[in-house]
């Protein structure tokens, strides 16, 4: 990357009364270059929603890799069609073009090709950066968090996707997010239905991105995109409409592979008995009343060649007879059976599917409900070792230390001779559960007193036995 020469006081300046302007609250400081500092509360909700993610996917034996934060740019170029364009370019001193990750996908089939790999279950959680406008209020940043999942290998078929469905499932009930919804369709289905309703191979990647748009805009508004900007005739547009405005189940699926245009199509009726099969996996999986199979959904990235999936919140109706409506995207995905082989050089192809968690959206749901419900502990911290008398500064370090060594998460006050009030209330503050008491008569009596902060209740515990205690005690919380 090319240095910066240095900035004169005015540039500094008017870039301090930018990100000023731009701020909206504390947390978003960084609003004017898309990216946003993270308070130590915030910090606390995203490790724990992460925790519970990462726990899923290890549950279903994945493995975790990291990648670079940059590639070489033509790793990255043309494999996102019209989202391209949002890809960040660096250049380093050589001149070499580099670009910073969009997904985590694309590094992963380059390092599968790379590494000669032709069979891998894969987690990873890092950023990815795109040059987007930023809004608060839809949660878009150009700097954010992804965890990805993926299987890469030669199976039987929907297996391995089915099992990514039951994982988003998995992820949204243990987050407690509320109703979801997960939508599904095959990139084969929608190419069929494109061609049967006559749609210009030429214009196949266009017209995808303006039906992925459905759920965004009305019908209408998309329709006027593909006639007016893309220069489809009344007719075909009018012929999709009547295709991608259907939803529904396993039943919706039978009805196609009858319908007279559809069922001629090879792409199309391979695609719809893959998503027969897939339902049936669903179903003994225990999740097919959450799939919903829509047309609309199109998954508008050049990588996906099979099934691609989608999973929104619902809001809850407001009267009764309304339907559930959707609040945004938290989880999508999808099969890419020939990314691979674009980086292979003998072209060798290795099927992948995976599906990726749209944390940011639901860290900021789930910040929300919390700093309105309850105070959010920072740390972890399990006892605090404390004295209500001066000069017991040598007996708290002594303490510690064991408690220390003995891997439990404890900390002091560093004063010689804090005020015992102090530090209860640094224990309220701080969501810290135990306080370890050591004083004159406990020295001399050979205990320890722990104080739950919560009930306020006291008990001597020996000093050979505090920290088998502590752990005890941390067992059960």
């Amino acid at each position: 990357m090319q240095r910066l020469g240095p900035w004169s006081r005015e540039a500094w300046t008017v870039l301090a009364l930018h990100l000023l302007r731009s701020s909206r609250s504390p947390n978003t400081g960084g609003l004017f270059f898309g990216t946003r500092d993270l308070s130590p509360q915030q910090m606390a909700i995203r490790e724990k929603i992460l925790n519970a993610v990462i726990n899923c996917f290890k549950c279903h034996g994945a493995k975790g890799i990291d990648t670079p934060v940059f590639e070489l740019k033509e790793i990255l170029t043309e494999k996102y069609g019209e989202e391209s364009r949002l890809i960040y370019e660096l250049k380093d001193q050589g001149g070499e073009l580099l670009a910073l990750r969009y997904d985590l996908t694309v590094p992963f089939a380059r390092y599968l090709a790379m590494n000669k790999i032709k069979k891998m279950k894969r987690y990873h959680v890092g950023k990815v950066w795109r040059r987007e406008s930023p809004s608060i209020i839809q949660g878009r940043y150009r700097e954010f968090c992804q965890c990805d999942f993926d299987i890469a290998g030669q199976f039987d078929p929907m297996i391995p996707d089915a099992e990514c469905l039951k994982i988003i499932h998995e992820i949204l009930s243990t987050l407690q997010l509320g109703d979801f919804l997960i939508k599904v369709n095959d990139r084969r289905v929608v190419d069929g239905m494109f061609a049967v309703c006559g749609v210009p191979d030429n214009k196949f990647r266009f017209i995808c991105a303006s039906v992925d748009k459905l759920g965004k805009m009305s019908w209408k508004d998309v329709r006027q995109e593909m006639t007016g900007k893309i220069g489809l005739t009344p007719d075909v547009a009018d012929q999709i409409g009547d295709y991608i405005q259907q939803c529904g189940g396993v039943s919706l699926v039978e009805q196609l592979l009858q319908d007279p245009k559809l069922s001629q199509n090879k792409q199309a009726l391979e695609g719809l008995k893959d998503l027969k099969l897939l339902f049936e996996y669903l179903t003994l999986f225990g999740i097919a009343e959450k799939i919903s199979f829509d047309l609309s959904l199109a998954r508008g990235l050049d990588y996906y060649t099979g099934v691609i999936y989608e999973a929104v919140l619902l809001q809850s109706p407001t009267q009764q007879g309304e339907e559930a409506l959707g609040v945004g995207s938290v989880a999508a995905g999808g099969r890419y059976d020939g990314l691979v082989g674009m980086f292979d050089p003998k072209g060798r192809k290795v099927p992948c599917v995976g599906l990726s968690i749209g944390v940011e959206r639901i860290f900021s749901i789930v910040e929300q409900r919390m700093e309105a419900t309850k105070k959010i502990q920072t740390t972890e911290t399990q006892v605090l070792v404390a004295t209500a008398q001066k000069n017991f500064l040598r007996e708290r370090m002594k303490l510690i230390a064991e408690l220390w060594d003995a891997g439990i998460r404890a900390e002091m006050l560093y004063k010689k001779n804090p005020s015992f009030l102090t530090q209860l209330h640094y224990c309220e503050e701080t969501g810290i559960p135990l306080v370890a008491i050591i004083g004159e008569q406990e020295l001399k009596d050979g205990v320890i007193k722990l104080r739950s902060v919560a009930s306020r209740k006291e008990v001597d515990i020996k000093r050979e036995d505090i920290v088998t205690e502590i752990q005890r005690r941390m067992s059960e919380s």
